[in-house]
């Protein structure tokens, strides 16, 4: 595990490890907007979190048929049997060129630390959204990811990232020192 300083009040953690171990206040899940459940990430946190998790996601309300949560936005529900308290679902975008995803891609992390801190949430854990079948590019997504959690982590003390493969853990530990992250204990 690597440890940076994100902010003067904030650290910032880079692990290859399995999201659903996070003992913490939130995980994000990398959902889809019916957040019924799916594959990657999003169905490894369901299988985990058993049918409390499923029972909670359909109790947010559509926004439009067959969305509940759109992408860019966030829903925060209960962790059924996590080890977390929290699951925040986001939706990422599928990739589509820096123009039109970028924007897409910064709202989710955003939207997430906003729900996080509106909820007085401490720590929270990031995958990689959008790195999977959505396509982003894991330099490109590293960076964005990274960026934004510097400008908006605010009152959470903890971001962490359980990045699933060696390419990921990577591409978050080069955007770290590409923006020059001070690293602790290194």
């Amino acid at each position: 595990m690597l440890t940076f300083k994100l902010s003067p009040s904030t650290r910032l953690f880079i692990q290859r490890a399995d999201l659903t171990t996070f003992r913490g206040d939130a995980i994000v899940n990398a959902a889809n907007e019916r957040m019924l459940g799916g594959g990657g990430v999003d169905g490894a946190i369901h299988r985990a979190a058993g049918p409390d998790l499923l029972r909670a996601c359909r109790a947010v309300a559509e926004v439009r048929p067959g969305v509940r949560c759109p992408t860019g936005e966030c829903r925060l529900t209960d962790a059924g049997a996590l080890p977390a308290r929290h699951v925040i679902h986001t939706v990422g975008p599928v990739y589509d060129g820096p123009a039109t995803s970028a924007p897409l891609l910064a709202s989710a992390y955003r939207a997430c630390l906003c729900a996080a801190r509106d909820a007085g949430l401490a720590s929270i854990a990031f995958p990689a959204i959008s790195c999977g079948v959505y396509g982003y590019p894991l330099r490109e997504a590293a960076r964005i990811a990274l960026n934004t959690c510097r400008e908006e982590a605010g009152a959470v003390q903890e971001v962490h990232f359980f990045l699933f493969s060696e390419p990921t853990l990577e591409a978050w530990t080069a955007g770290a020192k590409e923006l020059g992250l001070e690293e602790e204990g290194g």
